[in-house]
């Protein structure tokens, strides 16, 4: 039997933008990415804290060490930017190895949206 499990997630980082007209997707830092084991077109949940809005996309990668979250196409009508964002991935894995899969959790500082 397969579960879906947290596999990584990102937490409380601020958006940087919201670029209406794009084709969509979220643009998140690579160090963000690499951190959190998460892949370029990745699907991701995005739960916003300040207006309780969840939604999900795709991830592109945004330039290293810029702390870059931007909402890009429709979900940037979900997002101020400003706004923290809570960001999670999942995978699907037999019942047994989910039990002791560690999933990657990310804390980056609040201010920069870096790692350091």
């Amino acid at each position: 039997m397969l579960v879906q499990v947290v596999k990584s997630k990102i937490h409380r980082v601020k958006v940087t933008g919201a670029d209406l007209n794009y084709i969509g997707s979220i643009t998140i830092d690579e160090d963000l990415m690499d951190a959190a084991n998460i892949i370029e077109g990745e699907r991701v949940q995005v739960v916003n804290n300040d207006n309780g809005e969840r939604l999900e996309t795709y991830v592109i990668p945004g330039p290293r060490a810029s702390g870059e979250i931007t909402l890009n196409g429709a979900a940037a009508r979900r997002v101020a930017v400003g706004d923290v964002l809570i960001l999670i991935t999942y995978a699907f894995m037999d019942i047994e190895k989910a039990k002791t899969f560690k999933p990657a959790l990310v804390f980056p500082n609040e201010a920069t949206n870096t790692l350091t």
